[in-house]
């Protein structure tokens, strides 16, 4: 089976946001797939099997990404009341931040609980207490 490699992907890279951990995303993804597509050999298109298979993988990254997003809001939501303790980096210092969960918010994708006057990322907790 030959593949054709003769694709370009600079459009993609160049309108595509790059997320914090670079990683691609299913916007991505799907950029990518419409390419493949817009760049086809028209005397010998993708095999149907094969477009299957990638839609297919993209709805499972979407259900994962899904999963994932209501994985944290349930982790934040947990929190709520208990002691934290936290690493957080400010202005390359990392700074340990200990208290009460106070409240919990999500800006930009991401969840930060309220301890005190300070904002925790999610994942920069590193224990937890009653």
């Amino acid at each position: 089976m030959n593949v054709n490699t003769n694709y370009s992907f600079s459009n993609v890279y160049n309108n595509s946001k790059i997320t914090s951990k670079n990683q691609l995303g299913k916007e991505d993804f799907l950029k990518l797939l419409v390419t493949q597509l817009k760049n086809q050999d028209p005397l010998n298109p993708m095999d149907d099997k094969e477009f299957i298979a990638q839609l297919a993988q993209f709805s499972t990254l979407e259900q994962m990404q899904n999963m994932n997003n209501s994985f944290n809001s349930i982790r934040a939501i947990n929190l709520i009341g208990k002691s934290i303790t936290a690493n957080i980096n400010e202005n390359g210092n990392v700074r340990t931040v200990m208290g009460k969960v106070d409240a919990i918010y999500k800006q930009n994708g991401e969840y930060f609980l309220e301890v005190g006057n300070v904002d925790v990322p999610l994942d920069a907790v590193t224990s937890v207490s009653e």
